[in-house]
């Protein structure tokens, strides 16, 4: 297979996607940036960031930066449109697609003082293509004539996290994360000869996948006077043997009479794996006014058999396993948080950057993806509750040796949900 067959005739919708891009073909498809509305509007960092305003899950240890007796909740949305290019056969061939998805529900609260525990689900990865290619007879070994070539793909895979944090002596805090994979990606190829004589032929794969795997972050927190403090952070994500099972299949087709070639159930065992992930951050903080932040993240997939048929049960030609890794800078800043008379000065604005380099290459060429990014967060009512509106401008790929561009932007809204727990009214 070759990324030179996703032509792309007309605009689409693929609503029903968790993602859309020729590269999902890939792997397990497209791996989700985490972090709320309030992380991704900053370019994607959260390992040192400790704001008691947001739920950060990006760090388990961050969560106790949470007020002691605050309960928090965060529901994230993305919109994402993406306009896809490429140069093939002296055409320059181009379509676009938009898709809608839900990006994570979070909740945290406190446990007992300096500790707090926080519970989520957030989507790890998506796979959605749909594209076509025409074969004539000078393509084809024999006398099968013309064939019309569709390839097709759909699926998510999911990740349901709890985790809690404690901070000791008031600067250094701890926290651990359990993880828990679970989805079904489907993939497949339908052969449909021109010459009503010959049986078309759908041969595809649906993968099962189920893991489990923890993650563990610290942060450590050092005054530098003025209302200023420095926050080192640190987080690693365990790799995962992955469970389940895969189903291939092949089928023959002619005149609605469907005749199986070959039907099999694999167990995965440990053929899939997913890669560990080590990621660092450094932040500055001015109170409750600024901070500024700065993340590394690297990801190791090449020892994972990500890139075996058996593992991802469809074979991807020039796929290569790689290890992924992102740097990331965003920033925020509140004019005023109490200011009674001019609404925006209140509001939290941000600005992110961000360079990502996925964990595949296609026929050794990276496929990397930068980008940048703005954000602000509307109050609501009263203490911590608001709107966060972020917007990601971005471009992936590139339009060497075959491949497909992506130029995108996409639009997060998150509802920040919070409210005191154990208050005692002094008047009935």
């Amino acid at each position: 297979m070759s990324l030179c067959l996703c032509v792309f005739a007309d605009a689409q919708s693929g609503s029903a996607y968790g993602a859309y891009s020729p590269y999902t073909v890939f792997g397990i498809g497209d791996i989700n940036k985490q972090g709320t509305a309030y992380n991704k509007s900053m370019g994607g960092v959260g390992i040192a960031a400790r704001n008691k305003r947001f739920i950060n899950y990006l760090n388990p240890a961050a969560i106790t930066a949470i007020d002691s007796s605050s309960f928090m909740a965060d529901f994230g949305l993305t919109q994402k449109n993406t306009i896809f290019n490429q140069r093939l056969d002296g055409q320059n061939l181009r379509s676009g697609n938009n898709i809608f998805n839900i990006s994570d529900f979070i909740i945290s609260f406190p446990i007992y003082k300096s500790s707090a525990f926080m519970i989520g689900i957030t989507p790890f990865s998506d796979v959605g293509y749909n594209y076509s290619s025409y074969e004539t007879d000078k393509d084809i070994i024999g006398n099968t004539n013309n064939i019309n070539r569709t390839y097709y793909g759909e699926g998510s895979v999911y990740q349901l996290f709890a985790g809690a944090g404690v901070t000791f002596w008031k600067r250094l805090s701890v926290g651990a994360e359990f993880l828990y994979y679970f989805g079904t990606l489907d993939k497949s190829s339908y052969m449909d000869y021109v010459d009503s004589s010959i049986r078309d032929v759908n041969t595809g794969s649906t993968i099962l996948v189920r893991g489990v795997t923890g993650k563990f972050g610290l942060q450590y927190d050092q005054p530098l006077g003025n209302n200023v403090n420095l926050t080192l952070g640190a987080t690693y994500r365990l790799k995962t043997n992955m469970k389940g099972r895969t189903t291939k299949y092949t089928y023959a087709e002619l005149s609605s009479i469907r005749d199986t070639i070959s039907h099999s159930v694999m167990n995965n065992g440990e053929r899939l794996k997913f890669g560990d992930e080590l990621g660092v951050g450094i932040s500055l903080r001015g109170g409750d006014k600024w901070s500024v932040e700065v993340d590394y993240l690297r990801s190791d997939w090449r020892n994972t058999n990500i890139g075996n048929p058996l593992a991802t049960g469809f074979d991807t030609h020039g796929f290569t396993a790689s290890a992924s890794q992102s740097i990331r800078a965003g920033f925020e800043i509140v004019p005023n948080r109490n200011d009674i008379r001019y609404y925006l000065r209140k509001c939290a604005y941000r600005a992110g950057v961000y360079y990502d380099q996925s964990y595949y290459r296609y026929y050794g060429n990276r496929v990397d993806a930068v980008g940048v990014t703005l954000g602000v967060t509307l109050p609501v009512f009263r203490w911590y509750n608001g709107i966060s509106l972020g917007v990601d401008l971005g471009q992936r790929g590139s339009l060497k040796s075959g491949m497909v561009r992506e130029r995108y932007m996409m639009f997060v809204v998150g509802f920040n949900i919070h409210d005191i727990w154990f208050q005692k009214p002094r008047y009935e």
